[in-house]
């Protein structure tokens, strides 16, 4: 009887003091390292490759074209969207054009009209001679025949002749004067001798006939 509480106590203080060295060793605070870890194996690292001189095409641009010489008489050979970057290696003897990258293209390189791009800041273009102005494939004639039926000839027209009028004849008054007689007996005195004496003969005749 005694033998067995003698176990059973020894049993219950193995537990216990198993139980404390586990709890005292996850209570005991772990101190860092000082001194970081250093990694056996080399890390490689990320370089990034320069791009250079460059140019943006403009926001305002929904889409530019690229053709194969400075200027329009060249063909297209592609386009470029707005907010594209691309590597730029220098510029028309104007400055109006700039040469790019341009892989896919003979030569790898074409040609954008500078108004529409941006220069990256910091970057420098030479002046680059451009290639020579492409010969148009078709030449223009002009049909001599044919432009002739499209040639308007004006006749001149016979103008009327124009005659001037005889010369206008103003004619001239002469002032009149008052006339008078050569005795200078005035008119009206004779107006008035002359109806007296035909009233007195017409009192005679009158008279007479009675």
């Amino acid at each position: 009887m005694k033998s067995n509480v003698f176990r059973c106590l020894l049993i219950t203080g193995g537990i216990g003091s198993l139980l404390l060295i586990l709890l005292s060793v996850q209570l005991t605070p772990v101190e860092a390292s000082a001194f970081p870890q250093l990694p056996t194996v080399s890390i490689p690292t990320v370089t990034s490759t320069a791009i250079g001189a460059a140019v943006t095409v403009k926001l305002d641009q929904e889409q530019i074209n690229v053709r194969s010489g400075p200027g329009t008489l060249y063909p297209k050979v592609g386009v470029l969207l707005a907010g594209q970057v691309i590597p730029a290696k220098g510029k028309s003897p104007g400055g109006d054009w700039i040469l790019v990258d341009y892989p896919g293209v003979e030569g790898g390189t074409a040609w954008l009209y500078a108004p529409l791009v941006d220069l990256v800041p910091g970057s420098v273009l030479e002046v680059i001679e451009p290639p020579p102005t492409p010969t148009p494939l078709l030449t223009a004639t002009i049909n001599p025949t044919l432009a002739a039926q499209f040639i308007v000839t004006s006749v001149p027209t016979r103008l009327p002749t124009y005659t001037a009028p005889p010369p206008l004849q103003i004619p001239t008054f002469q002032a009149v004067e008052s006339a008078r007689s050569e005795s200078g007996v005035p008119p009206g005195l004779i107006i008035i001798s002359l109806i007296t004496i035909g009233g007195l003969l017409g009192i005679v005749s009158i008279t007479q006939r009675r």
